[in-house]
C-alpha cells in the first residue's frame, strides 16, 4: 500500500470582516478620486480665464521673486508674503503664465479635498469624509465665491486643515512630532492669508483644552505640550521676518502689514449690512448643503457618537466664520476659509444622522436617508451651477463673474507694451491692475500697484500719494496705462485730490497717446461683451465713445 502523502499546514481561514473592512476602504479612495477627477475636469476647462487684481497681485510678487527680488520693495500691500512665495513656487513648477497659474489652483483644490476628506474621517467615519470632500469641492469652485480665480484663501486652506488633522492625530498617540509639525503648518496658515490667524488660535485652544482635560499624564509635560505647540506656531513668523530684515526690507513689510492694515479694517462700515447681502447671495447655489451643514451642527451636540467631537467641531466652525470677518467687509472670496468647516458639518450631518435613525428601532430602516439627502442636495448644486462648471467658455466665464472688469483688456495691453520697451524699461499703471506688470514681464516704476489705498479716508493716503508721484517721476517709465475706470480706483466723495491734479498737468506734458481700449456691453449675456482697441495710426480716426469708461496707454514723448 501506499504510505498517505502528510498534509502540509492547514492555512488560516480567511476572516470576512477583515475581508470586508479591506474592500470598503479600497472603494472609499476609489470614490475620493472619482471625486477630485472631477473636480479636476471642472477646473481643467477654466484654465485659461484670465487673471484679476488679486491673482496679478499675486504673480507679479511672486514673478519679482523668482527674478530675486524680495516682496515689498518693488510693489507694496498690506497682505503678508506667504501668498507670494506661494506663487513663486507654482510658477516655477507650471511655468509664468495663467494656465501655470490656475495649474497650481487645481493642485491645491485637490489637496484641500483629500484634506476635507482625512479631517472628516477622522472625526467620524469614511463615509461622512467623502460627504465633507465632495461638499467642499463644490463649496468653492462655482462663480459666487469667484472659486475658479487662485485667491490666497485656496492656499491657506492646505496647511490649515493639515495642521488641524496633525492635532487630532498627536492628541490621540501622545506624539510630539506630529504636534510640531500640526504647530508649524497652523503658524505658516495666517502668513498666507492674515484672516487666517483665527484658525492658528483656534488650534492654540484647543491644544491647551485637550491637554487640561488629559489628566491622566503629568501637569508638567502637559504644560510642556501646550509651550511647544505655541513656539512652533511662531516659528513661521518668526523666520519672515529674519529673511525679511536680511533683505533690508522688514520697515516696509512693518507700515503695509501692521500701520496700513490697521488703518484699512478700522475704517467704519456697515458689517451686518454687508453680511446680510452678501452671504445669502454666496450661498444660494449650494443653499441645501448649507442648510444640512446647520443640521449637522445640531446633531454633533445631539447624537451620542459624534457628541465627543462636538467641541472641535464648533470651534473650528466659530473660527472659520471669524475668519472672514476682519473689516467687516465680506468680500466673496473671504468665504473659502469657512467652507472646510461647513463640509465637515455636512459629513456630520450624514455620519450623525445615520446614528440617530439607527438608535430609533421605528426608524432603523431609514437609515440610509441623510445620505440620500445630501446626495439630493448635492445634485441641486451641481444641476444650479452646470452652465458654469460644464459649458461656459472661460473668456465668458471671466466676464459673467467680473463684468467690464479689464481682465482680457490686460492681456492685450500688456503684450503691447512688451513689444514696444526693453526688460530695463519701467511701466506705470494709474489704477489697480497689477496683472499687466505680470504679463508684460516689466518692473512697475512705483511700489504703488494699487490705488485703493490711496483713495481711502485713512491718514496715510495724502503721504502715499505723495510717493507714488515722486517715485513716477525719477523713474521716467516708457508707458503709463491710464485707468480711467471706477472699480480700478473707488475713488469716494472724501479722496484725497493731489493724484488727480498731478495727472492732469503731467501726463499732457510728458506723454502722448499710443492707443486707447474700451469695453461696452451689446446685449444682455457675457457674449455680448465686446472690446475695442485702437492703436498708433487708427487713432487718428477713432475716438473713445464718452458714455463708456476707457483705459488710455500713453507713450512717454
Amino acid at each position: 500500500m501506499k504510505r498517505a502523502r502528510r498534509a502540509g499546514p492547514i492555512p488560516p481561514s480567511p476572516n470576512p470582516a477583515a475581508t470586508r473592512a479591506a474592500g470598503s476602504e479600497a472603494w472609499t479612495w476609489v470614490v475620493l478620486a472619482a471625486i477630485v477627477l472631477f473636480f479636476v475636469a471642472v477646473r481643467v476647462r477654466l484654465l485659461a480665464m484670465p487673471l484679476e487684481r488679486d491673482e496679478g497681485e499675486y504673480a507679479y510678487a511672486g514673478q519679482l521673486l523668482l527674478r530675486g527680488i524680495p516682496p515689498y520693495r518693488l510693489a507694496y500691500n498690506m497682505k503678508w508674503p506667504g501668498i507670494y512665495l506661494a506663487y513663486a513656487l507654482v510658477m516655477a513648477v507650471f511655468g509664468q503664465s495663467t494656465i501655470g497659474i490656475h495649474l497650481g489652483l487645481l493642485v491645491v483644490n485637490a489637496a484641500a479635498i483629500v484634506l476635507v476628506f482625512l479631517l472628516a474621517r477622522e472625526l467620524f467615519n469614511a463615509r461622512a469624509g467623502l460627504a465633507a470632500a465632495v461638499a467642499y469641492g463644490m463649496l468653492v469652485v462655482g462663480p459666487q465665491i469667484m472659486g475658479s480665480q487662485a485667491h490666497a484663501t485656496h492656499f491657506a486652506v492646505v496647511p490649515a486643515l493639515g495642521g488641524l488633522r496633525l492635532l487630532l492625530r498627536s492628541a490621540a498617540s501622545r506624539r510630539r512630532l506630529p504636534l510640531c509639525a500640526a504647530g508649524l503648518l497652523l503658524g505658516l496658515t495666517p502668513l498666507i492669508k492674515q484672516q487666517a490667524v483665527f484658525l492658528s488660535a483656534f488650534a492654540l485652544l484647543y491644544v491647551a483644552w485637550s491637554e487640561w482635560r488629559a489628566r491622566a499624564f503629568p501637569p508638567l509635560g502637559r504644560a510642556g505640550r501646550v509651550l511647544l505647540f505655541a513656539v512652533c506656531l511662531v516659528l513661521p513668523l518668526l523666520a519672515t521676518c529674519a529673511w525679511l530684515a536680511a533683505a533690508g526690507v522688514l520697515d516696509r513689510f512693518w507700515f503695509w502689514t501692521i500701520d496700513y492694515a490697521r488703518a484699512y479694517v478700522s475704517e467704519p462700515t456697515t458689517a451686518l449690512q454687508n453680511f446680510a447681502i452678501m452671504t445669502p447671495r454666496l450661498a444660494a447655489p449650494n443653499a441645501m448643503l448649507w442648510v444640512l451643514a446647520a443640521l449637522g451642527l445640531l446633531l454633533v451636540w445631539t447624537e451620542s457618537a459624534a457628541r465627543h467631537r462636538a467641541a472641535f467641531v464648533t470651534g473650528f466652525f466659530i473660527a472659520a466664520f471669524l475668519t472672514i470677518c476682519p473689516g467687516y467687509h465680506f468680500r466673496e472670496h473671504y468665504y473659502v476659509t469657512w467652507m472646510p468647516a461647513l463640509a465637515v458639518l455636512d459629513g456630520a450631518f450624514v455620519f450623525a444622522g445615520a446614528n440617530l435613525m439607527r438608535a430609533r428601532r421605528a426608524l432603523s430602516g431609514l437609515a440610509w436617508a441623510p445620505s440620500v439627502a445630501f446626495g439630493v442636495a448635492m445634485i441641486w448644486a451641481v444641476a444650479t451651477q452646470s452652465a458654469f462648471l460644464f459649458t461656459t467658455p472661460p473668456a465668458e466665464a471671466s466676464r459673467a463673474i467680473y463684468g467690464t472688469n479689464p481682465w482680457p483688456e490686460s492681456v492685450e495691453i500688456a503684450r503691447y507694451i512688451r513689444a514696444r520697451t526693453g526688460p530695463d524699461d519701467t511701466i506705470a499703471v494709474l489704477g489697480s491692475e497689477p496683472q499687466i506688470y505680470f504679463y508684460s514681464g516689466r518692473r512697475s516704476a512705483t511700489g504703488y500697484i494699487y490705488v485703493y489705498g490711496l483713495m481711502e479716508p485713512q491718514p496715510y493716503a495724502h503721504r502715499m500719494q505723495l510717493e507714488m508721484i515722486r517715485e513716477i517721476e525719477r523713474a521716467r517709465p516708457k508707458f503709463i496705462v491710464n485707468v480711467v475706470i471706477g472699480s480700478s480706483w473707488l475713488r469716494r466723495a472724501d479722496s484725497d485730490p493731489t493724484l488727480f491734479d498731478w495727472q492732469r498737468g503731467y501726463l499732457p506734458a510728458h506723454y502722448q497717446l499710443a492707443g486707447w481700449v474700451l469695453t461696452h456691453l451689446d446685449g444682455n449675456t457675457p457674449a455680448d461683451y465686446h472690446t475695442d482697441y485702437v492703436w498708433d495710426a487708427a487713432l487718428a480716426a477713432r475716438s473713445p465713445d464718452p458714455r463708456y469708461q476707457t483705459i488710455y496707454v500713453l507713450e512717454r514723448k
